[in-house]
């Protein structure tokens, strides 16, 4: 129990040795499960809980503590943040965990928590802790429809749960704003919070209106004071605006290197003509590192081989990771080689069910590429170019 400001505490966990998150996110360092508990001169919260995997540490954490446990706050039902509950209204009978209705919902079809412990709160809703005060401010699809943040007024500390979180580990509490901080927060933008782009905007405006001291997150660090909170919300502005930039991904895979030498053509011929390249070989990355490159390309180009009469698998996947993560890309184009026949791009184009963007003329060769091939990419790199914001 470590003390973050008078009277909040943080009772989180670092798990170190996770590798996935919701059996699709790889993680690169483990992630955090952060709980926060206000002493009030009269009753104690928690906010937010455990993931279940460790609920037993950590109520033995808070029985240690010496403390009896009031109010549950639950800002989000996601087990990771609210796997504890089951097990810690057994140990504090009389607590009431207090969350939206959405969450109310979920905690009883998910967790089975009795509905005669929930207190349903609205938007503005407040509790009293004696010396300090609980309001609830409903932020459904971020990023979930169930979330909500609360905020200590006494204190001006925001707890937004998975908003500003990062899968991060290197820290004691507080934000070190570190290289490896900003790429972890990134990254856990891209894959999390990014298909909820709009409403992230919407929150983060919220946010800085709000001019608070304090953001505590469920995943990673605390950004506590003035410079801190500017840290993180200042990389939020950067990622949930509406612009592109120049860059480009050319995400490829090849089976016996025609597409590779396609793809590494084309991205050349990008980057002299001043365009950020990301080269991405397929069969290496990882849905992080694809989804980190998203946040800000204007555009992807898929090069792939020809497996069984359709583009191999591992590619039309990356289509879909940019589908489903509502990717801010303007255009796209497919690019490979194949031996005998079939259809290269129409399970790529297939897969853009949500995003619509401009599609460019493909670039299929039989075999190896030959001059009229490496032509034809130049046409293409120089579509593509027009298409980039200005520099």
């Amino acid at each position: 129990m470590k003390e973050i400001v008078n009277g909040v505490f943080y009772c989180g966990y670092r798990d170190k040795e996770r590798q996935v998150f919701d059996q699709l996110v790889p993680l690169t360092q483990g992630t955090s499960y952060n709980s926060y508990l206000i002493k009030g001169s009269e009753k104690t919260a928690l906010i937010d809980t455990m993931y279940a995997k460790f609920d037993d540490a950590y109520i033995k954490n808070i029985v240690d503590f010496g403390v009896n446990i009031d109010v549950i706050v639950s800002n989000h039902a996601e087990p990771d943040h609210s796997g504890a509950i089951p097990k810690l209204l057994k140990v504090f009978p009389n607590a009431r965990v207090m969350c939206s209705q959405k969450c109310a919902d979920n905690l009883e079809n998910m967790l089975h928590v009795d509905r005669t412990y929930i207190d349903v709160v609205n938007d503005g809703d407040s509790i009293s802790l004696g010396n300090k005060t609980l309001q609830f401010i409903m932020a459904p699809w971020v990023h979930w429809p169930d979330t909500m943040f609360t905020f200590c007024k006494e204190d001006n500390a925001l707890f937004t749960c998975d908003f500003f979180g990062a899968h991060y580990t290197n820290f004691d509490i507080f934000a070190d704003k570190s290289a490896d901080l900003v790429k972890s927060a990134e990254r856990y933008y891209a894959e999390i919070m990014m298909p909820f782009r709009n409403f992230c905007v919407k929150y983060l405006a919220k946010v800085l209106q709000m001019n608070v001291d304090l953001i505590l997150p469920s995943h990673g660090p605390v950004y506590k004071g003035s410079e801190d909170v500017k840290f993180i919300t200042d990389l939020y502005s950067k990622w949930t605006s509406p612009d592109v930039s120049r860059k480009v991904i050319v995400a490829y895979i090849s089976m016996y290197d025609s597409s590779k030498v396609m793809s590494e053509y084309l991205a050349e011929k990008l980057r002299k003509a001043s365009v950020d390249v990301a080269l991405v070989d397929i069969s290496e990355a990882d849905e992080g590192e694809i989804a980190e490159q998203l946040i800000d390309a204007a555009g992807i180009v898929f090069g792939t081989s020809m497996v069984l009469a359709g583009p191999h698998p591992k590619t039309p996947y990356v289509a879909m990771l940019a589908n489903i993560l509502r990717a801010k890309i303007k255009f796209y184009a497919v690019i490979g080689s194949f031996g005998w026949g079939g259809n290269l791009s129409g399970v790529i184009d297939s897969a853009f069910s949500i995003i619509k963007p401009k599609k460019f003329a493909d670039v299929i060769v039989k075999g190896r590429a030959k001059s009229e091939d490496f032509s034809a990419l130049d046409e293409l790199a120089e579509n593509i170019i027009k298409e980039l914001p200005t520099k």
